[in-house]
């Protein structure tokens, strides 16, 4: 079931990417290592691509709404695997495991289409 405004999500990628992107650095994990770069490097790739999709609060829409959401739930899978992937998970689990679980929620729960605007092929009125 789809119910979250693909106007809603975009708020949430802008801000959930930052704080990714922080996360290191704001809970004391950034040691060089992968646990610090995989979420730094996830979160600001979000940020990009966010700025690149094809919804409301996107600036250049490149990339359409699935797109923009199968890249949401492969990073999520990415994020919530990487400790045990990359060898960190004694050191820290749980924000990459948390955030990356639901980035996989808020790709399956997001509409595909913007509610109001004009989406990639659609003539102005």
């Amino acid at each position: 079931m789809r119910f979250l405004p693909t106007r809603v999500h975009g708020v949430i990628d802008y801000v959930v990417g930052a704080l990714l992107a922080a996360s290191p650095y704001l809970l004391g994990f950034a040691d060089g290592g992968p646990a610090e770069f995989v979420p730094v490097a996830l979160g600001l790739g979000a940020i990009l691509y966010s700025a690149f999709t094809d919804y409301e609060l996107g600036l250049i829409h490149a990339i359409p709404m699935p797109v923009h959401l199968g890249l949401d739930a492969a990073s999520g899978v990415l994020l919530a695997a990487s400790p045990w992937l990359f060898g960190f998970a004694d050191q820290i689990f749980l924000p990459h495991l948390l955030i990356g679980l639901f980035e996989i929620v808020a790709s399956l729960v997001t509409r595909t289409r913007p509610e109001s605007g004009l989406v990639m092929g659609d003539n102005p009125p």
